[in-house]
C-alpha cells in the first residue's frame, strides 16, 4: 500500500482480511515457481490500489466497496489520481508480464478466494478457471479430480468466460497460447507449509500437461 494513500483510510486489521490481497497466492506460487522451475511475476499491491487482473475501465478496477467494506480512498477518485495508478502499478506489472512470455509462452495465473463471501459458504478447494482453450484445464480438471478428495470446482467460484480475467485474455488468449487460471481456497494455504503442500499437488498434475505442451 503506497504510503501516500494513507491506508486509502482503512484500519490495518481490514487490510489484512481476503479485501486487501489474495492470501496465501504469493507463497504458492513462489513454490510452484521451484518445482516447476518456471519464472513467477507477482504484483506487489494491493488489488484495494488497483486491480492488475481487471481491464482498466471495469468499474472493479479500483473498486469502491469489496465484500460489503467501502474503500474511502477510492471514492470520488479523479482521473487524473487514477492515471497515476495505472501508470505507476498496472501498466509496469504488465509489462513484464509481457517481456516474459516471449520465452516462457505458457501462462498460469494464480489467485485465492476467501472461503465465505458475502456470507455464502464456498465449498472449493481450488477452482480452475477457463474459456475456449481446454489444452490445460481439461486435463488439469481430470486429473485433480482423480488424485484430490478436495472439491475442485470448474469455472468455480469464479467464471473465466465472464467476465474475462484480464491478464490471461490480454498476455495469452487473444494470442493463441496455452493458458489457465487457478483459484486457490484461503483456509487451505494460509501458511507456507499448507501452500507448500497445494502447490505440491498442483504441480504434480501440471507437469505432464505442461510437458506434452512444449
Amino acid at each position: 500500500m503506497p504510503r501516500a494513500l494513507n491506508g486509502l483510510g482503512l484500519a490495518p486489521a481490514l487490510l489484512a482480511r481476503h479485501i486487501g490481497w489474495d492470501i496465501g497466492a504469493a507463497a504458492l506460487t513462489r513454490a510452484l515457481s521451484r518445482r516447476l522451475d518456471a519464472p513467477a511475476l507477482l504484483s506487489g499491491y494491493s488489488r484495494l490500489v488497483i486491480d492488475c487482473n481487471r481491464y482498466p475501465d471495469d468499474p472493479s478496477s479500483i473498486p469502491l466497496a469489496s465484500d460489503q467494506v467501502v474503500i474511502p480512498g477510492n471514492q470520488g477518485l479523479e482521473p487524473v489520481a487514477r492515471e497515476a495508478r495505472l501508470a505507476a502499478i498496472f501498466h509496469p506489472y504488465h509489462a513484464a508480464i509481457a517481456r516474459l512470455i516471449e520465452r516462457c509462452p505458457v501462462l498460469v495465473s494464480i489467485h485465492s478466494f476467501t472461503p465465505v463471501m458475502n456470507g455464502v459458504e464456498r465449498p472449493w478447494a481450488m477452482g480452475v478457471l477457463w474459456d475456449e482453450d481446454p489444452r490445460i484445464a481439461v486435463p488439469l480438471l481430470e486429473a485433480l479430480r482423480l488424485n484430490s478428495a478436495h472439491v475442485i470446482g470448474d469455472n468455480q467460484p469464479y467464471s473465466a468466460r465472464d467476465p474475462k480475467g484480464y491478464t490471461v485474455h490480454h498476455h495469452a488468449a487473444r494470442r493463441g497460447l496455452p493458458h489457465v487460471a487457478l483459484e486457490f481456497n484461503q483456509k487451505l494455504i494460509a501458511d507456507e507449509a499448507a501452500a507448500a503442500a497445494w502447490a505440491a499437488i498442483t504441480a504434480d498434475a501440471l507437469e505432464p500437461i505442461l510437458a506434452r505442451l512444449k
